[in-house]
Parts: structure tokens; C-alpha cells; sequence
């Protein structure tokens, strides 16, 4: 508990480092290194732990944070597990507004006077030209999207909105159903509104946590259900005990994941 408290603590005190990202060009972002690659018009920190298997690639999305939180602080090291677990290239990456992530034409996703930007068909577009990109400079033939909360949702949308380009979706914590949740949302998107366009190939692995308050159990249940009607190839995992907050990391995730991987 004092470990976890402590990694919150250095979380929320390093955002105050990132605050000011700012807009970042193609050329900039080529001269901060190989841990930064331009795609959708942002210019994106990741960090990256390399595999044997370098012919598949892990991606790993967080989920919202506050603004300006260096979130590769605490991915970067649960990349490295993944990796070494699965011998294959595992990246953790930080959207727009976190680490050192630029805001050419996104904020953070918990930026003051901006809501539901994951429910956003833009926001979700652009995260797929970021895989699209990383697919691309690691020359990977497949992909395993390793999503928590926010990023769970958009990963989820990015499967029936880009059909192929995520082979295999681990999906914790998430929202499948916007608008049932928040009926107020005309415009936004998640993956019940493209689910007739997922591709029957892509692996589904939902985890929930019974202690979950934010994504509650039922709402990954219900989708999980909803999916297997519609033919998909689709696994649930329970995490015993397990709230929001680090669910993607609990043995219950860490196992399904590796045990997904080595499957293949």
C-alpha cells in the first residue's frame, strides 16, 4: 500500500514538469530520439522493451490521468514485465498531454473544460494512425492493443473503426456503451456503435474487478455477452477484489495477457 501511495505521489508531483507541452513539428519531434514518433499530428513519447519475437508488437494505452501526469513513469515498468513474460516488443506509449507528449491538436484527456475526449471519433482516429505508425516502424505483422479504462474504450472503438489493425485487444476497466452511460452524448462513439464492422479474427480479453466503482463489473459482463451473440472471439476475466485503479496490472490481467500471447 505505502509503494503504491508513493508511485501516486510521484505521478501527481511530476505532472507539474509536463504542463507545458507544446506544439511539436514532424522535423522537432525527429531530433528528441527513437523514443518519440510523430503520428496524427502529434508528436508521442513511448517507451519501448524489446522482444525475441520482434515480428508481433504489445502496445499498452493508459487510461485518463490528470493533465500533464508523467504516466510513462508507471508503464514503462509494467511494459518491461509484459515483455519479458511474452518475449515480444512491448511499448507503453503517452498520449497527447502526458510525459513529454505534445498538444498540437489534442489535450490531455482530463484537460479542464474538455469532456469525454475518448468518446471522440477523432481522438479514436487519431490513436489509430498512432498504432498504424508503431506497426509501421517495427515492421510488426501483429498487434496486441493492452488497454486500461480510457484507453480500454477507445481500443475497443479502434476495432470496429479500423478493422485488422488490432489483432488481439485486452481490454480492462473500459466503457462500451457510452451513451448508455451518458445518454447525453449524441456525437460520441464507442465500440457498440462499429460493432458489426470488428473483424471475427480479433481476440477480445475483458477484465473486470469486482471492486471496480468506476467501470463497474456489469458493464464489462453485459458487453462481453453482447459480443459473443455477435460471433466474436471473446474471453472474461475476473479480477477478485480488484478496484480501478491498477486493474490491467493484477495477476488476474498479467496472466490472461501472457497466457494469450503464448497461446499464439
Amino acid at each position: 500500500m505505502l509503494k503504491k501511495s508513493l508511485l501516486l505521489s510521484s505521478l501527481v508531483l511530476s505532472s507539474s514538469l509536463y504542463l507545458n507541452a507544446t506544439t511539436i513539428s514532424n522535423d522537432e519531434c525527429a531530433k528528441k530520439g527513437d523514443n518519440f514518433i510523430f503520428a496524427g499530428n502529434e508528436c508521442i513519447e513511448y517507451k519501448k522493451f524489446k522482444g525475441e519475437d520482434e515480428k508481433s508488437l504489445n502496445i499498452i494505452v493508459h487510461g485518463t490521468w490528470k493533465d500533464g501526469t508523467d504516466t510513462l513513469a508507471r508503464y514503462a515498468p509494467f511494459a518491461e514485465d509484459i515483455s519479458m513474460r511474452t518475449d515480444i516488443t512491448t511499448i507503453a506509449v503517452a498520449l497527447p498531454g502526458y510525459s513529454k507528449s505534445s498538444t498540437n491538436n489534442f489535450t490531455s484527456l482530463s484537460h479542464e473544460g474538455v469532456e469525454n475526449l475518448a468518446a471522440k471519433k477523432e481522438y479514436v482516429e487519431f490513436l489509430g494512425e498512432l498504432v498504424k505508425a508503431l506497426k509501421k516502424k517495427y515492421e510488426a505483422g501483429k498487434i496486441t492493443y493492452i488497454g486500461h479504462s480510457a484507453g480500454c474504450m477507445m481500443g475497443a472503438t479502434l476495432t470496429g473503426l479500423k478493422p485488422m489493425l488490432i489483432d488481439n485487444l485486452v481490454c480492462a476497466g473500459g466503457v462500451y456503451d457510452i451513451k448508455k452511460e451518458k445518454p447525453n452524448l449524441k456525437d460520441a462513439i464507442s465500440i457498440v456503435d462499429v460493432l458489426d464492422k470488428v473483424d471475427k479474427q480479433t481476440k477480445f480479453v475483458l477484465i473486470y474487478g469486482t471492486a471496480d466503482d468506476i467501470s463497474k463489473p456489469q458493464t464489462t459482463i453485459d458487453f462481453y455477452n453482447l459480443a459473443k451473440a455477435k460471433g466474436l472471439d471473446v474471453k472474461l476475466v475476473e479480477a477478485k477484489d480488484a478496484p480501478h485503479i491498477d486493474l490491467d496490472m493484477t495477476p488476474e490481467s498479467i496472466d490472461a495477457i501472457t497466457e494469450l500471447l503464448v497461446e499464439e
